[in-house]
């Protein structure tokens, strides 16, 4: 195989980010010349979410680009989109390699026994049968990087795809990840986010036959041993796995940064039980109450879903009050789409979309007034930023230990370091 150039880009969540990060430095291993995905490549892999109609329509989207400005390069489509539908995808016309679950991380072996002209190849697997685990972590890319600990998810919720597209809850080992975590910090990483599927469900599962006996509390505490990393971020954690001890160490922890990000999706029992979720709003209350009694200056982030099979106006009442009334700090807000082979499609009346983007932008409303109000209780104090690369219009941001943006004029002395800053 002749030197080739390849360019990647990224749908949806920080998993999927640190995944393309490690397939691109495999490819650039194997001879691969890395482009940006506007330059012209003889290769272009587009890794996938599909959480979301809309992360179909902009895969199609992607690759009608590529058909236009470089008709004779390869397109290879990855991700859990390629998992779930590879033959939808494989009728895209430009389409020419559709790698499911297992096959994303043998990128190298597919292109050098693919020719353009051949016929669009898919190579997927039933999702049982996924059980290795990958590691993958992003760097070079920002000054955070994200660092897979743990993927698939064994729950059941009844608007998800993930399980269908990443399989069963499996894990690294903590002596794994902590050769990933020195030399991240040899790299002069500062700061790793912790990724995975379903995180707190870290060390679930069976190694060489025997049940594994380590867990994400285990993980963090090892981590937080590690020199040369100064900040750590959990990315997500559902409410029913975030334990008091979880929470008790982060608010002793140097290094585990006072911020959460904790999935709520609704806050009606009657929709939480609709959609499987494994709490009702009683113990999520609980949980931002614990964070908040040890950490009263704690960021903590919310996902919530609007327009549910039959979430009435009472039922999303109830979750716009009770998130006005939690002391948490913003939401990302996902309107509720139809997703195949989900039990919710069985579940009736359909919200009208009309309804649920009027739900989306209300909740929009109280998250952007929620963060401003976060802000506003810490103006005054100083706070720790570690500022990023980025030169935009010579301007640079950074994130307090807690999460509050920060922008300021561009020095170049500052990108990659920790500076106390008067908020």
């Amino acid at each position: 195989m002749s030197v080739k150039s390849v360019a990647f880009h990224t749908l949806g969540c920080k998993l999927n980010f640190s995944e393309t990060s490690t397939i691109s430095r495999n490819l650039e291993a194997d001879g691969f010349i890395r482009k940006e995905f506007e330059e012209q490549a003889d290769v272009y892999v587009i890794n996938t979410c599909s959480v979301t109609n809309n992360a179909d329509k902009e895969c199609r989207q992607l690759v009608r680009r590529i058909q236009r400005r470089a008709p004779e390069s390869v397109v290879v489509v990855i991700g859990c989109y390629a998992q779930l539908k590879p033959k939808e995808i494989a009728e895209i016309e430009g389409v020419d390699l559709v790698l499911g679950a297992t096959e994303k991380f043998n990128l190298t072996k597919h292109l050098r026994e693919f020719s353009k002209g051949d016929s669009t190849k898919i190579c997927s697997c039933d999702i049982d049968d996924v059980e290795g685990f990958h590691s993958s972590y992003s760097v070079g890319d920002r000054t955070r990087t994200f660092l897979k600990v743990q993927d698939g998810c064994d729950y059941n919720c009844s608007f998800c795809t993930i399980p269908l597209a990443r399989g069963h809850s499996r894990s690294n080992s903590i002596e794994g990840v902590l050769e990933n975590v020195k030399s991240l910090a040899a790299e002069g990483t500062k700061e790793i986010v912790l990724t995975g599927i379903n995180l707190g469900d870290f060390g679930k599962g069976f190694d060489g036959g025997k049940k594994k006996e380590e867990n994400f509390y285990d993980l963090i505490q090892a981590l937080d041993e590690v020199e040369g990393i100064e900040r750590y971020r959990i990315s997500s954690i559902e409410p029913n796995l975030l334990t008091n001890e979880i929470i008790e160490f982060v608010a002793t922890s140097k290094k585990f940064m006072p911020h959460f990000h904790i999935p709520l999706q609704s806050g009606s029992n009657k929709i939480l039980g609709l959609m499987r979720r494994r709490y009702q709003r009683e113990l999520y209350a609980e949980r931002v109450a614990a964070i908040k009694k040890l950490m009263p200056h704690c960021c903590i982030g919310v996902d919530v879903i609007v327009g549910f099979p039959s979430e009435s106006d009472d039922d999303f009442k109830d979750t716009f009050d009770f998130l006005h009334s939690i002391d948490v700090s913003y939401f990302h807000v996902f309107t509720y789409s139809e997703r195949a082979n989900t039990l919710a499609l069985d579940i009736k009346p359909i919200v009208p979309t009309g309804v649920r983007n009027d739900r989306n932008k209300s909740l929009r409303n109280l998250s952007f007034q929620k963060m401003n109000y976060f802000t506003a209780q810490h103006a005054g104090e100083r706070r720790p930023v570690l500022f990023e690369s980025a030169n935009k219009n010579s301007m640079m941001e950074g994130y307090t230990d807690n999460y509050i943006r920060i922008e300021t004029p561009y020095r170049e002395e500052w990108v990659n370091q920790i500076i106390d800053w008067n908020l």
